[in-house]
């Protein structure tokens, strides 16, 4: 696998900062770095790039006008000190999956692409897998164009800054016919493959989950004059609501997390004018997650939209099955988190995944981790069900 060790050691260090954590937010610096990564790598294998007209990329092995591809990938953006291995995993390992089979000498009686699907992480304008949501058409172009980032820049700008065209976002039937079949190889996030004893899985389903926007209003003041009883200070509602959170979360037997936070004005010594906190829930069943937010937005006082919302996907049973018996009857499991493959599998397009083990489960942190055994083990897992696809 020194292929695979050659590439991870290429991508290790962009986007990485003093603490050992990444930020590689889409169409920043770090992501159009590793945008032209892809295409060299894509390039030393002769293998066709093609940038659709939401900003992802496709490596073809193979004609895909001809017939519908098996396409492989991920995505290499980041959320903000995050771990090395989300995202970049799939798309390193499918490189080397295809490395595999070319020393094998197999030739897929198909065409055979590897994907790299722009702002997964939604870290930069606050909704996840853009680039596949547009190619689907899930998500629509206008309210794209209008998401904005910390900076107040929005999305249009940044496609603009990069040479892009806003006006061509939205859904993509050309690319769409073809793909086939989608596998994304992933870390796990969490800890099934540990508990299981083994070094890869399947994955079975996403469970549903979201993402809503919470403001709180109040008045601002300063914060030494001001006595306690004339304060409309929004810092205390949205607190209670972050403690509610966590209390309803338990009843409901879900998971519900409150992980970034935008305060106005953001001075020490002034009481906050608004608050405005980001709420993520999930959950293995729909109706639950929908009662924690009804519940915290009866309580709140505050003002909440819905920014994203992905229901149940449950993957292929059939593409599922044939996996898992291709790779000896691995683990099969679900997962909480939201991945690519599963706006793909929403859309019609028969999508699976295959995971990889993280010794400790965690994730979006510096602490995620692979072995690189079980890293390597991945690769020819991939490489395993890419022929078998192919076929």
């Amino acid at each position: 696998m020194r292929r695979f060790d050659g590439m991870w050691r290429a991508v290790a260090d962009v986007g990485r900062d003093r603490r050992g954590g990444y930020a590689r937010d889409a169409w920043s610096a770090a992501d159009l770095e590793l945008r032209e990564w892809f295409r060299q790598e894509a390039g030393l294998r002769d293998l066709a790039v093609r940038e659709d007209r939401n900003g992802n990329l496709w490596a073809w092995w193979g004609d895909p006008g001809s017939r519908p591809g098996v396409v492989t990938g991920s995505h290499l953006d980041s959320v903000r000190q995050g771990g090395a291995f989300d995202g970049p995993l799939g798309v390193v390992s499918a490189f080397a999956a295809i490395d595999a089979l070319r020393e094998r000498g197999v030739r897929p009686g198909r065409p055979l692409g590897v994907a790299c699907f722009t702002d997964e992480e939604g870290a930069r304008f606050g909704v996840p897998c853009v680039g596949s949501r547009l190619l689907t058409g899930v998500l629509d172009p206008a309210r794209a164009c209008g998401l904005t980032d910390d900076e107040g820049d929005t999305l249009a700008d940044v496609l603009r800054a990069a040479g892009r065209s806003p006006q061509a976002l939205g859904r993509d039937e050309e690319t769409l016919r073809h793909v086939g079949v989608f596998v994304e190889l992933h870390v796990e996030q969490g800890k099934g493959l540990v508990d299981e004893d083994a070094a890869v899985g399947v994955a079975s389903a996403i469970r549903p989950h979201g993402r809503w926007r919470f403001d709180f209003r109040g008045r601002a003041d300063h914060a030494g004059t001001t006595l306690l009883a004339d304060r409309d200070d929004p810092m205390l509602p949205f607190a209670r609501t972050v403690l509610l959170a966590r209390e309803a979360a338990e009843r409901h037997g879900v998971v519900a997390t409150v992980g970034k936070v935008r305060v106005e004005p953001g001075s020490a010594n002034a009481i906050p004018a608004r608050v405005s906190a980001w709420l993520d829930a999930r959950g293995p069943e729909e109706s639950a997650v929908r009662a924690l937010v009804a519940e915290l937005t009866g309580a709140a006082g505050a003002e909440v939209e819905c920014e994203s919302w992905t229901p149940v996907v449950d993957f292929d049973a059939a593409l599922r099955d044939r996996l898992a018996g291709a790779l000896g009857g691995v683990p099969v499991l679900p997962t909480g988190a939201g991945h690519d493959a599963g706006v793909l599998a929403s859309a019609g397009v028969p999508s699976a995944m295959v995971f990889v083990r993280n010794p400790t489960g965690i994730s979006h942190s510096p602490e995620e981790y692979a072995e690189p055994g079980d890293c390597h083990a991945g690769v020819a897992a991939l490489a395993r069900v890419l022929e078998e696809l192919c076929d």
